[in-house]
């Protein structure tokens, strides 16, 4: 059987403050939530915004840097895999599922409220960290006159 690829990217602000805790033998855990927004045209053609809820999960020193610099509103940028759960409900006796994003890497992009400002990154292999600053040298097309409307989705 040909190897799959279980691959997650994400963008977005934290949720909640992060739930830290720690294993019997002494691993750290985090455990937080990640909003995503997306933007589409309704029926009648305006804008609307929806945000799509992650759970996610980091371990062992990802998990020391989630505890030490997340906070509710950071700006993240994510790179893990999906993983679902499945647990006998104790009360009720039935399946239950739980679906999240584990945890490979991590940057920081901005500070708490998702002011942007900043910037900095941690990553596992510490081999890219994403700023939160554009570099001088990109012009900037403020001035241009583009709306929403000239965007063809």
């Amino acid at each position: 059987m040909a190897k799959g690829v279980n691959k997650v990217f994400l963008l977005g602000n934290v949720g909640k403050d992060p739930e830290i805790r720690a294993t019997a033998g002494g691993m750290t855990i985090a455990s937080f939530t990640l909003a995503t927004a997306d933007r589409q045209k309704d029926s009648t053609g305006n804008w609307a915004d929806k945000t799509e809820w992650h759970n996610l999960v980091a371990f062992q020193r990802t998990a020391e840097i989630v505890r030490d610099y997340v906070k509710k509103g950071t700006q993240l940028f994510i790179e893990g895999k999906i993983q679902t759960r499945s647990w006998d409900d104790k009360e009720s006796g039935q399946k239950r599922y739980k679906t999240e994003i584990l945890v490979n890497e991590l940057s920081l992009l901005g500070k708490p409220g998702g002011g942007g400002e900043g910037g900095g990154g941690y990553s596992k292999s510490s081999s890219t960290a994403y700023g939160g600053t554009a570099p001088a040298s990109q012009p900037d097309y403020a001035d241009q006159g583009i709306t929403d409307d000239d965007i063809p989705f």
